[in-house]
C-alpha cells in the first residue's frame, strides 16, 4: 500500500525511541504515589528505591531526550509514508507534543525538587542535596511544580498510548510499514 522512499528508521534512532519509551513507561511506573508528601514528613527519598529509580530514569529520558536531538539535526533522513492530511497533522501535533513533554517532565521534577528544598537521589549514591540556580531562577515561585509534573506525567503516557494505538491501527488496519519502520529488525535465516 503506502510506500516510504526508506522503508526504516536507522539503528540510532530505533534505539533511542525504545529506549526512551521504556525509561518513560518505568518511570512512571515508580513515580506516582506521594514523593512530596514523604518528602515533606522529613523522609529521606535515598530510603526509598522507587524514589532513586524514578528520578534517575528521569535524568536518562532527560538525557536521551537531548541526545536523540541532536541525532536528528545529523541522521539520516526518516522514512516518509503517504498518508492523508488530516492524519499527517495528527502525526505531526503528538510527535510535537511528546517531544515537548519529554523534555518538560525533567525540567518540571527538578523546578518541584529545587524549590521545596528537596535532594536529588539518583542511582549510585549520587546527590544533589540543593540546587540553588534552579531553586532561586524566577520559573521556581509560579506554580506547585510536582503537581504540574504529575500533570504532564500523565499526559505523555496518554499520548504516547494514542501513539502506540495510532502505529498499530497502520498496521493492522491500513497494513503500511509505519509501525515496522521504527521496530528492531528480525534477521530471518
Amino acid at each position: 500500500m503506502n510506500q516510504a522512499t526508506k522503508p526504516r528508521y536507522d539503528v540510532l534512532s530505533r534505539a533511542f525511541h525504545w529506549l526512551t519509551a521504556i525509561a518513560v513507561t518505568v518511570a512512571f511506573i515508580l513515580g506516582p504515589g506521594g514523593f512530596g508528601r514523604l518528602m515533606r514528613q522529613g523522609v529521606d527519598p535515598a530510603t526509598h528505591s522507587d524514589i532513586v529509580w524514578h528520578e534517575s530514569l528521569g535524568i536518562l529520558v532527560f538525557t536521551l531526550t537531548v541526545l536523540r536531538l541532536l541525532w536528528v539535526a545529523f541522521r539520516p533522513a526518516a522514512p516518509q509514508f503517504a498518508m492523508s492530511g488530516w492524519m499527517h497533522i495528527a502525526s505531526k501535533l503528538a510527535h510535537g507534543a511528546l517531544w515537548a513533554l519529554l523534555l518538560a517532565l525533567p525540567m518540571t521534577a527538578l523546578l518541584a525538587l529545587a524549590s521545596e528544598g528537596h535532594p536529588l537521589t539518583l542511582l549510585g549514591g549520587v546527590r544533589f542535596d540543593q540546587m540553588p540556580l534552579v531553586a532561586n531562577s524566577p520559573l521556581a515561585p509560579l506554580a506547585d511544580w510536582g503537581d504540574v509534573h504529575g500533570l504532564l506525567g500523565d499526559a505523555i503516557m496518554w499520548i504516547a498510548g494514542l501513539h502506540a494505538v495510532a502505529a498499530i491501527f497502520h498496521h493492522v488496519v491500513l497494513k503500511d510499514r509505519v509501525l515496522a519502520a521504527m521496530l528492531p529488525q528480525v534477521e530471518r535465516g
